[in-house]
């Protein structure tokens, strides 16, 4: 019997522009199709980061020359940002696929994630957005919009949006029964489009869920086999980048989230691949995380490279 394996990809493995993403995402395609011919179930779901920017950033400077009425919200980006990153993976593991003589359907779930509207993260916004200004504009804009801005390291300032914890997936039904169909399916891109509950609806909120607390959450609902991030190494290390660099290969959850507590591991790379691993390994008995890079992740599911984290 295959696996059922959700695969992380990276938004910054997606290029800058559409003509380089779309170059670059033949390399997950083959990735996924072998997977496939392999027997294998897979979903798909991706991080959008300098895409969501660069959209908004369009749309603001599309505003401020008066092309538009108005700039476009941030829910509404996250939105445009996975149909434009689900079309090019559409098309090119639907080539993929053919090229192996496999007849599947690959399809695009624009996501909801719902989080809490008491999480926390939303009392001090941290994660930075857009486009850069200088201060004064920057505090104007804050007055008219009401948002949060800040400094980012020196470079200007910018809108900061909370990174709240994803507690549910919208959209799962959907993405079941797609795959139960025999479907490839792409769907919680970027971490989803934050949503909270109200009285009249589910309503977007500014905010950046993390990626892969969103791959972990959607492969634990799924009752996946593996949850595979792929980032740009090949292997989590201790003492990274130092003389005493110790590459990590099979690791349990416990030992993971004690390397982590000892600072081992960069908070903006790969701290939090480290805790979405150990989250979905400890969600259940015989899950098996992977941290890899995407020129290996085929040796990688194989057992041949990575790290592996096990409950």
């Amino acid at each position: 019997m295959g696996k059922r394996i959700v695969i992380a990809l990276g938004g910054n493995a997606l290029g800058k522009n559409a003509a380089e993403q779309l170059a670059l995402v033949k390399k997950t395609a083959s990735v996924v199709a072998e997977q496939i011919a392999l027997g294998h179930q897979v979903v798909l779901t991706h991080g959008n980061g300098p895409q969501v920017g660069m959209i908004q950033l369009g749309l603001s400077a599309a505003a401020q020359s008066g092309a538009i009425a108005a700039d476009m919200p941030f829910p509404e980006c996250g939105a445009m940002s996975q149909g434009y990153i689900g079309y090019h993976l559409q098309q090119s593991i639907a080539a993929a696929l053919k090229a192996r003589q496999i007849e599947r359907t690959v399809a695009t779930l624009v996501t909801q994630t719902l989080v809490d509207r008491s999480d926390p993260a939303f009392l001090s916004p941290t994660k930075p957005v857009g486009a850069f200004y200088d201060e004064a504009t920057a505090r104007r804009l804050a007055q008219e919009r009401k948002i949060t801005v800040a400094e980012d390291a020196g470079r200007g300032w910018r809108q900061v949006v909370p990174s709240p914890r994803p507690v549910g997936i919208i959209e799962l039904p959907a993405i079941r029964t797609l795959l139960d169909a025999g479907h490839v399916v792409i769907a919680v891109g970027g971490g989803g489009v934050p949503v909270v509950k109200t009285d009249d609806g589910l309503q977007g909120v500014d905010a950046v869920i993390d990626k892969d607390l969103g791959g972990a959450l959607l492969a634990d609902l799924l009752d996946a086999d593996e949850l595979v991030i792929l980032t740009a190494v090949e292997r989590a290390a201790l003492y990274y980048g130092q003389p005493n660099q110790q590459w990590l290969d099979r690791i349990t959850v416990q030992e993971a989230l004690a390397y982590a507590e000892q600072g081992h591991f960069a908070k903006g790379s790969m701290l939090p691949k480290i805790y979405a691993a150990a989250q979905f390994a400890a969600s259940a008995p015989g899950r098996r995380a992977l941290i890899t890079s995407l020129e290996r992740a085929a040796d990688g599911i194989a057992g041949k490279t990575g790290t592996r984290i096990e409950g």
